[in-house]
């Protein structure tokens, strides 16, 4: 599974990438970016099954590249994960079609409740 993780923190990169290699084991292809732009122009190259992001970065910011990509691939799979839970940012995130919205940090029983959901909607 090809996933794409979008975060200006190489830090918060490292614990989604953690996260998610603790749950996939061997079965991923793990790609990073450090901004927006880097993850609509990545996206569009690997065509991933699922993108993580944070709201906040440099250049674009997680809302312009998650609106980016939903109109490069109407089906493309956003997860946002951000410290920036106002119910605001949530309902932006929704309404330009982020699949999933995670509060930092975040923690492995919700990383497998969306990687099943996911897995799920590939049947």
């Amino acid at each position: 599974m090809k996933v794409l993780v979008t975060d200006d923190s190489k830090m918060a990169r490292k614990m989604v990438i953690k996260v998610l290699t603790d749950i996939l084991k061997d079965n991923v292809e793990i790609y990073e970016a450090q901004n927006g732009q880097e993850a609509l122009d990545l996206y569009k190259q690997i065509l991933p099954k699922i993108v993580f992001m944070d709201l906040t970065m440099p250049t674009m910011d997680g809302f312009q590249a998650l609106e980016k990509i939903k109109e490069f691939d109407k089906n493309a799979k956003v997860v946002i994960i951000s410290a920036d839970i106002q119910k605001l940012s949530i309902d932006k995130a929704s309404q330009l079609g982020a699949f999933n919205f995670i509060k930092k940090p975040i923690d492995l029983a919700k990383m497998e409740q969306i990687l099943n959901k996911i897995n799920e909607l590939a049947k």
